[in-house]
């Protein structure tokens, strides 16, 4: 996989803190250097620590068909049994921290069960390598072991109102997690979820997700489904969006010939056919603090410098990202800029401004116009940061 330079877990561990993430999931755990890195950690429990973020295990696995799956392993010396299970069925493990195995979802997941990990479909609904981009139901993939598998990764294209009116995922926990290429605030943790729990670990963290013992997902946070480059039915060569149903008359080819990619919302829709549950937390929309200010002061990049003052200002403040995004009093922030707490106020409330993307162009997020900055440019989308 192709990463910052800069992923190295004191890196990781000291961004984590600042954006307010307590417990990260360190991907690539079977990869050999990788586990090499971990063990030197400071073993807390059942997590690994360093400095003030703890560590567990985990790793994302492709399947013989491309599907994707995410393990999350209760120990290094679990990840073991896993690589020594895995390897024997993969060219890559050594060389790749997302190895490719040629194993079937329900075979993944017998392993994944017999070494006492956790397993669910990664960025379930994506176009090319998720779950319901292959089959129509996670019995299809994971067969007897079905009721094995305990949360669904909705991943950057979508959300809970994507996932929960679908029946075959009602008992599941949904987790919101974000790829980690780069260790910097805009880029790392843009999902998280945040669980109720005694204290920092696996197994207080298995409880979470299993929903056992007063222990729970409390809130979901992420990114608007709509800025991803596939969430709407659009041709992957001109960018045409299209209603379903015409994509489906015009048998998903474009008038200009090139092919119409089914978006997740219409994938999501078609599999739709339940209420939501009741154990199910809220889910709030929003981006890195970091592409807040630079759209509400009117700055195409949010590396401009005038945009990482008012950040280093907002997380001097109030300790971490998460803190100014979620929990802050409105009126506290304010006294940087009126218009980042405007812009902050709009993403709490849902009133921003969504253009979305498909056929692999992103889609792209406007404040309202209460919030707008009189400065040029006030659009942002996952491809401009």
């Amino acid at each position: 996989m192709a990463t910052s330079n800069n992923m190295k877990l004191p890196v990781i561990a000291e961004q984590a803190y600042k954006k307010g993430i307590q417990l990260v999931g360190s991907g690539d755990c079977l990869h050999p250097k990788w586990r090499g890195e971990l063990r030197q950690l400071e073993k807390v429990d059942d997590a690994f620590m360093y400095d003030r973020t703890y560590f567990v295990p985990t790793v994302e696995v492709e399947d013989a068909s491309r599907v994707h799956h995410l393990i999350l392993v209760p120990s290094l010396s679990k990840a073991e049994e896993l690589y020594e299970t895995f390897k024997k069925h993969s060219l890559n493990i050594d060389t790749d921290g997302r190895p490719t195995v040629k194993l079937t979802g329900e075979e993944i997941a017998l392993a994944a069960k017999e070494s006492e990990s956790l397993i669910g479909p990664a960025h379930a609904f994506t176009p090319w390598t998720g779950v319901y981009a292959y089959y129509n139901s996670l019995s299809e993939c994971y067969g007897s072991l079905v009721t094995y598998i305990s949360f669904v990764e909705l991943g950057l294209s979508a959300d809970t109102s994507y996932a929960d009116p679908i029946s075959d995922l009602r008992r599941l926990t949904f987790l919101t997690n974000s790829d980690a290429h780069s260790p910097w605030p805009n880029k790392f943790a843009r999902e998280f979820t945040r669980v109720e729990v005694e204290n920092i670990g696996f197994d207080e963290l298995k409880k979470a997700i299993l929903r056992t013992e007063g222990r729970r997902p409390v809130l979901n946070v992420g990114l608007f489904p709509g800025e991803g480059k596939y969430n709407e039915s659009a041709c992957i060569r001109c960018a045409k969006h299209y209603t379903l149903k015409k994509a489906i008359a015009l048998s998903w080819r474009c008038e200009c010939g090139g092919r119409i990619k089914k978006g997740v919302k219409d994938r999501a829709a078609e599999l739709a056919d339940v209420e939501t549950p009741s154990h199910r937390p809220p889910y709030l929309h929003t981006i890195p603090l970091s592409e807040i200010i630079a759209l509400s002061l009117g700055y195409s990049s949010s590396k401009n410098k005038t945009v990482q003052g008012a950040w280093e200002k907002l997380i001097t403040a109030f300790g971490s990202e998460v803190n100014v995004l979620v929990d802050a009093d409105i009126d506290q922030i304010d006294f940087v800029d009126g218009r980042i707490t405007k812009a902050i106020k709009a993403f709490r409330d849902g009133e921003v401004i969504l253009h979305p993307g498909g056929g692999g162009k992103y889609g792209c997020i406007e404040l309202p116009p209460a919030s707008q900055t009189n400065k040029s440019g006030g659009q942002s989308s996952l491809g401009d940061f």
